[in-house]
């Protein structure tokens, strides 16, 4: 069990039977009575925010969950396949799920789940990954002095912005949580 006072940004509380991440958190003290917290909330199963006050004094439910490392196998219509390293089980987490980070799934990527319980319910990208350029327009040639970038599709079927000397076949790094191009990888 968790104090009202506890929950900050970031910690997970479970309300009704369902986890919520606590996204903003904020004290709001009336000139009469107790203080009030008020938390913006992100249900973890569907992806919903919403927002609800609490009272001090008030106890609320620390929410089980879990995070492991599986290795992405592969994806079958809506479904995407996860494999255990340790205990090689596998096991599927939806489309909705995985959200905009399949965008960034390559084969063999070791990603961290989380649970809720025994089901998954998210996925969580490993900060930076090396992609090969799949295709590559035609670059405009002159402006070297601004930052003139050109788009790519990388091997995930995504579509980024890079620089103009990048060309087809080559291995670049991105970054996952802004999408963007961070540098060439070498060899």
């Amino acid at each position: 069990m968790l104090d009202t006072s506890d929950p900050k940004k970031g910690v997970k509380i479970e309300i009704d039977g369902a986890p919520y991440l606590v996204t903003e958190f904020e004290f709001v003290k009336p000139g009469k009575g107790q203080g009030l917290y008020r938390c913006r909330l992100r249900n973890l199963l569907d992806g919903s925010t919403t927002e609800r006050t609490f009272r001090s004094g008030d106890k609320l439910e620390s929410a089980d969950v879990s995070e492991r490392q599986l290795q992405y196998l592969y994806r079958e219509g809506d479904r995407y396949y996860f494999m255990d390293t340790e205990t090689y089980d596998q096991l599927f987490i939806s489309a909705d799920q995985v959200g905009d980070a399949r965008d960034f799934l390559t084969e063999n990527l070791v990603v961290a789940v989380a649970f809720f319980g025994n089901k998954p319910i998210g996925i969580t990208l490993p900060k930076f990954i090396d992609v090969v350029v799949t295709r590559s327009g035609a670059g405009f040639k002159g402006d070297t002095v601004s930052n003139v970038t050109k788009p790519v599709t990388i091997e995930t079927g995504a579509t980024i912005q890079v620089p103009l000397f990048i060309a087809e076949g080559e291995k670049i790094r991105i970054d996952t949580r802004t999408g963007a191009y961070v540098e060439r990888v070498k060899g």
